[in-house]
């Protein structure tokens, strides 16, 4: 696939879409269309296929009862035939703002322009009259009219609120248009278009601005996006308006699914446009996955036949165009601060809450846990104590054991102990390696004959005999063995099976991607839960590079998993968007070259040196991506289907087969390795 077709981000299954406002000129519409017409012009040269203009832009919201004027009535109607004619060779979808007049009446109007012609007229819904509106004294509410046609310049244009506009070289892109208030009422025009298919909904706005009012409108917006699982375009009216009794700030902004992706500044002086690529794909998925949407849809949604659907061809820029889009480098962890803080305290909250249920429903008496000086036992270790904690227990009731093989370090081994003595629980060492001996003794296995073999079956020994030994040891003591791998090491099958590290009575950490946990342990020491003395080890095991230590490192020991098995940045990348959302291996690797290319490119999670920040290139991506899929797709499934209870943490999914992923044990991964082999260029 040449690479510019891959990255070219329509091919991708996104759509760049623009919100704008421009000054009006009041009752004057030749001179609002020609500012259309710029304005759509420059969104068209930046390749989008949607430009959403704000309510009556052609002729001016706040000009009260010119809008009865026969004369501004026609000029109307003559500024849309020309833009009409002008816009035919731009590729945009465009969207105005016109009073029309059907019949014998007057309608507040959305007109859909593309290639030349107009495709449809969608009446506002709703008409507010409280306050300071008044906009039943010149309009008539178009909520029942469906199945209607407006004559306009001797044309009949589909005309209703029961329209939708649909690409047919645009998989996904579905337009659904209202009109400021229908936004505000209980139940929104744009919730029906979006049950019967819309996945992009236009709100063209004239709103007045208020103190506080800029902010319900953007919940409203966000809330809406996310409900009907769409993507929302806000233009609202600004500079020009009349401000004889009210005031305008132009406020404009896309959302997708519940977030943001792009807003103006307020109160702008000229033109404004907002431009963001929207994931037509995800909300694909995202309603396919939800079946509730279509249920839903089926319950209380316009029959299909109470719909009309108006069909172009968009023909979009097929080239590399860039991404005006946000990917975050590490989907599992915010950039915020804020959030990111926020998201710890309920990561950390729900493993102990969780931890909590299960040692009162067991019966236990107490925890027993191996503690290795690396990431994922400490967190757990630190989820078993503040458990105790809150339960009352002593902390000696949590019985922490450090069990050096023949690749443990001295220095994960003193973190080990250093943290088990500051946090006060019951600590011991346990030294694995004269069982692991006999048992390599036993089973003829050449190390024991002095032979430096260091194959899979010395690695597991160890592993397998760490873990019977805490089973035995709970036995003994009246507790349950709490694990500690991770959702990472999960997704890659990164643990021994059975009698090894997938095991445990209960996994506190099966729903934590590793990318988290290094600033859930970060979160800990400044939630001052913890004494100064353990802060200090925590700072080390933060430091310390992840390994199995399972081979001694005067045999070449010095285990570095990251070097074995890939980069966890670009797995848990991976992970999350094809667990969550389903993606392709083609898009999984487009959306990764876009957040790791360029270390100054968007942001990093607190806590990342400079010198941390690493990139990752096309080749790597695809290199790293096919260890993934091989690993999750055809070799590991076996190992998550017979995995321990664990709570989910983590809204990108969890991998427990009584929960977000179910799967064949006996599957393969030819489909996906297939298609990354095909449709992912090698650079």
């Amino acid at each position: 696939m040449p690479s510019s077709f891959f990255r070219s981000v329509y091919h991708q299954g996104f759509a760049r879409v623009a919100a704008c406002t421009l000054p009006v000129a009041l009752a004057d519409p030749r001179t609002n269309a020609a500012r259309v017409l710029d304005a759509a012009t420059a969104c068209a040269h930046d390749g989008a296929a949607l430009c959403v203009f704000p309510e009556l832009g052609l002729s001016g919201y706040a000009i009260g009862d010119l809008l009865h004027q026969t004369a501004l009535l026609d000029m109307v109607e003559t500024a849309l035939g020309e833009l009409a004619q002008a816009s035919a060779e731009l590729a945009p979808v465009l969207v105005v703002g016109a009073p029309l007049r059907h019949r014998h009446t007057l309608y507040n109007c959305a007109v859909i322009l593309h290639g030349g012609r107009i495709l449809g007229i969608v009446p506002k819904s709703y008409l507010p009259n409280y306050r300071e509106f008044y906009e039943l004294r010149h309009f008539t509410p178009g909520a029942s009219v469906r199945g209607e046609s407006l004559r306009l310049r001797g044309k009949d244009i589909p005309f209703g609120v029961d329209l939708l506009f649909e690409a047919r070289d645009l998989p996904g892109f579905c337009l659904g248009v209202e009109i400021c208030e229908d936004l505000w009422v209980p139940a929104p025009p744009s919730t029906a278009a979006a049950l019967a298919g819309a996945t992009v909904i236009a709100n063209l706005s004239a709103s007045d601005i208020t103190v506080g009012k800029a902010q319900t409108r953007a919940m409203l917006c966000r809330s809406q996006s996310a409900r009907c699982m769409a993507a929302y375009l806000y233009a609202a009216a600004g500079e020009g308006e009349s401000t004889t009794d009210l005031a305008w700030d132009g406020q404009t902004a896309i959302f997708e699914n519940g977030a943001l992706l792009a807003q103006s500044d307020r109160f702008p002086a000229g033109m404004r446009s907002v431009l963001a690529d929207i994931d037509l794909t995800l909300l694909r998925q995202e309603r396919m996955q939800t079946g509730s949407f279509t249920a839903n849809a089926g319950a209380v949604a316009p029959p299909e036949q109470a719909w009309r659907r108006i069909a172009f061809t968009l023909a979009p820029p097929v080239g590399d165009i860039g991404l005006k889009r946000a990917v975050s480098r590490f989907p599992f962890v915010p950039s915020d601060p804020a959030r990111l803080e926020q998201d710890c305290f309920e990561a950390f909250t729900i493993q102990v809450s969780a931890l909590r249920q299960r040692l009162a429903a067991s019966g236990a008496t107490g925890m027993v846990i191996g503690i290795s000086g690396g990431l994922d036992s400490t967190h757990a270790l630190l989820v078993a104590v503040r458990a105790a904690d809150e339960l009352g227990w002593p902390r000696t009731a949590v019985r922490g054991y450090t069990m050096p093989g023949f690749g443990t370090t001295d220095k994960t081994l003193a973190s080990a102990n250093a943290l088990m003595t500051g946090l006060g629980i019951h600590a011991e060492t346990l030294d694995i390696r004269p069982a692991s001996e006999l048992m390599l003794r036993e089973i003829d296995h050449p190390f024991a004959r002095g032979e430096p073999v260091h194959d899979i079956t010395f690695e597991n020994v160890q592993a397998g005999l760490r873990t019977d030994f805490l089973f035995r040891l709970a036995n003994q003591h009246g507790g349950i063995v709490i694990g500690t791998g991770d959702l990472s090491e999960l997704a890659l099958g990164w643990c021994t099976y059975g009698v090894g590290d997938q095991m445990a009575h209960y996994n506190v950490n099966a729903g934590l991607p590793k990318t988290l946990i290094q600033h859930l342990i970060r979160w800990c020491i400044a939630s001052g839960h913890f004494p100064p003395a353990v802060s200090t080890v925590l700072e080390t095991v933060l430091a310390t590079e992840i390994s199995p230590e399972l081979v001694p490192a005067q045999a070449g020991g010095g285990q570095q998993t990251e070097a074995i098995i890939g980069p966890y940045a670009l797995h848990d990348f991976a992970l999350y968007y094809i667990l969550r959302h389903g993606f392709s291996p083609a898009r999984v690797a487009f959306l990764a070259e876009k957040a790791w290319a360029d270390p100054d490119t968007g942001t990093w999670p607190p806590g990342f040196r400079p010198k941390d920040r690493k990139t990752y290139d096309l080749a790597e991506i695809r290199h790293w991506l096919g260890i993934f899929l091989h690993r999750f797709f055809a070799t590991s499934q076996f190992k998550r289907s017979a995995m321990p209870n664990g709570p989910k943490v983590m809204a990108g999914g969890s991998l427990s087969p009584r929960g977000d992923w179910r799967a064949p044990s006996d599957g393969n991964a030819r489909l996906w390795l297939a298609e990354l082999e095909r449709d992912v260029p090698a650079c």
